[in-house]
């Protein structure tokens, strides 16, 4: 049913919108930046959380090098500011990581993937390998083959995992 005010011509089906998003979704590209943005997400509301719970000593260095003052002397507003800034630095800072991980990891998997036009537990555990030793580069050869060998177990654990029937 058309309304008068819409032209009366036909519209795009939702197959039609289907279709396009599925071609996205096959796209290595946007599978990338998608995970990026989505791991950055997840980061900061993880650095969040990590940081509201990381409060277990009740002293605060001001200025390093400095005298340790306790927290709970401080006044109200000066605590909040010290909890909210710390909240805000971690949050960034996970929120970061995750989106580089989450951006890396799935660009290198879906182009293997692509490479091999297979979808196994080998593309994950390629795509981990590279990606842990793209991540641990700058800390020396040993840090990149050891991040290769812990982030191809770890995807090749998840994976295997996920793939796993579940008890229905």
């Amino acid at each position: 049913m058309n309304f008068p005010v819409s032209g009366g011509g036909a519209s795009p089906g939702p197959e039609h919108y289907e279709k396009l998003i599925r071609q996205g979704m096959d796209n290595c590209f946007a599978k990338s930046i998608m995970s990026g943005v989505m791991g950055f997400g997840m980061g900061g509301v993880f650095g969040m959380f990590m940081a509201s719970m990381s409060y277990d000593t009740p002293f605060h260095t001001a200025v390093p090098g400095g005298t340790a003052t306790p927290v709970s002397s401080l006044p109200l507003r000066q605590q909040l500011k010290i909890g909210f800034k710390d909240m805000g630095t971690r949050s960034w800072s996970m929120a970061r990581n995750f989106g580089k991980v989450g951006a890396l990891f799935s660009g290198i998997e879906c182009g293997i993937e692509g490479l091999r036009a297979k979808n196994d537990l080998y593309n994950g555990a390629a795509a981990g390998c590279l990606t842990g030793g793209i991540l641990a580069r700058n800390a020396g050869p040993q840090a990149a083959v050891g991040g290769c060998v812990a982030f191809a177990a770890f995807s090749a654990a998840i994976d295997a995992y996920m793939r796993s029937p579940g008890d229905e």
